[in-house]
C-alpha cells in the first residue's frame, strides 16, 4: 500500500497548545447496568478529547472512535475509568476526557393504584485520566420534578401555584453509587416526584403530598445538599436548580456546590 502524507504530525510554529481536541456529538449504543441487576440498552452521545502539545498540527481524529469500538459498549465505573487511559496511550496525550450522555429509564408504580410506568431521566458520567495515573470522575443526573410555592400557599386563600422544575446534579464519590440512589435522593428533596402513569386516586394522592410539602427553589436545592453532606460516599457536589414557573414569565434558578 502507497503510504500516504500525515497532515496532523507536521509541525505547527504558532507555540499553541490546544485544551482539548477530539470528537463530539457521537452517538454509540450502550448497555448500563441497574442497581436490580439488569442491563438497560441505550443510546448515548459522546465526546472524546486529549490535550494537543504545541508542535503537533493536529490530533488523528479516527482513533477515537476506534478506540471506543474496540473498548466495547458496556458502561460502568471500571470502563469509563479504562477509556481515557487508552486514549493517553494510543494519542501520546497528557490528558484524556470522556463524556457519555444517555436517558436511563426507572418503572415506577403510582402511589395509590400500583400502575408501574417508565420514567426517563438523563445521565451523563465525565471521566478524565491524566498521564501521571491521576483520574476524575464526575455522574451528573438531570431529575424533573414537582415543586409547590411556600408564599402562594401562605397567602391564597384557595390553592397554591406549582409548576415543573429540572434538577441538574452532579457528584463526586469514594465508592461508586447507583444512579437510582441519586435519582430518588433529588425526589426526596422536591414538594412530589413525577410518574408516568396517574389514575385519579394517585392524581389526588399526589396533589396533596405536594401540597403538604411546599418548597422553594432555594429550599430545593438546600435539601439535596444537605442530604449529599450527610451521604458517606459523595466527596463534593454540584446542584442545580431550575423552576420552570406557572405564574411567571420567567425561571427560578439555584445552585449550591460543595468547594
Amino acid at each position: 500500500m502507497q503510504e500516504l502524507k500525515d497532515t496532523q504530525n507536521e509541525r505547527d510554529d504558532r507555540r499553541l497548545a490546544i485544551d482539548k481536541v477530539g470528537v463530539k456529538g457521537l452517538r454509540f449504543p450502550v448497555e448500563v447496568r441497574d442497581k436490580g441487576g439488569s442491563v438497560q440498552h441505550t443510546v448515548a452521545t459522546a465526546a472524546l478529547t486529549v490535550d494537543l502539545p504545541e508542535h503537533f498540527k493536529g490530533t488523528h481524529m479516527s482513533r477515537f472512535v476506534e478506540v471506543l469500538h474496540v473498548h466495547g459498549g458496556c458502561l460502568d465505573v471500571g470502563s469509563m475509568l479504562a477509556l481515557p487511559r487508552e486514549l493517553l496511550s494510543v494519542l501520546d496525550a497528557r490528558k484524556a476526557h470522556v463524556t457519555f450522555q444517555f436517558p436511563f429509564f426507572r418503572s415506577k408504580a403510582a402511589p395509590v393504584s400500583g400502575k408501574p410506568g417508565l420514567v426517563d431521566y438523563e445521565v451523563r458520567f465525565e471521566v478524565e485520566a491524566d498521564r501521571d495515573g491521576s483520574s476524575d470522575f464526575v455522574v451528573t443526573v438531570l431529575v424533573p420534578v414537582a415543586t409547590l410555592c411556600p408564599c402562594s400557599k401562605a397567602i391564597s386563600d384557595r390553592g397554591a401555584h406549582n409548576q415543573r422544575g429540572l434538577v441538574t446534579y452532579s457528584v463526586r464519590f469514594n465508592e461508586p453509587i447507583w444512579v437510582e440512589d441519586l435519582i430518588a435522593l433529588v425526589e426526596r428533596s422536591a414538594s412530589c416526584e413525577l410518574y408516568s402513569i396517574l389514575k385519579r386516586p394517585d392524581e389526588k394522592a399526589v396533589t396533596e403530598r405536594a401540597y403538604d410539602n411546599p418548597v422553594f427553589v432555594e429550599d430545593l436545592v438546600r435539601n439535596i445538599a444537605s442530604r449529599s453532606n450527610a451521604h458517606e460516599n459523595i466527596t463534593w457536589y454540584r446542584v442545580e436548580a431550575e423552576n420552570f414557573e406557572s405564574i411567571h414569565n420567567h425561571n427560578a434558578y439555584a445552585l449550591i456546590e460543595k468547594h
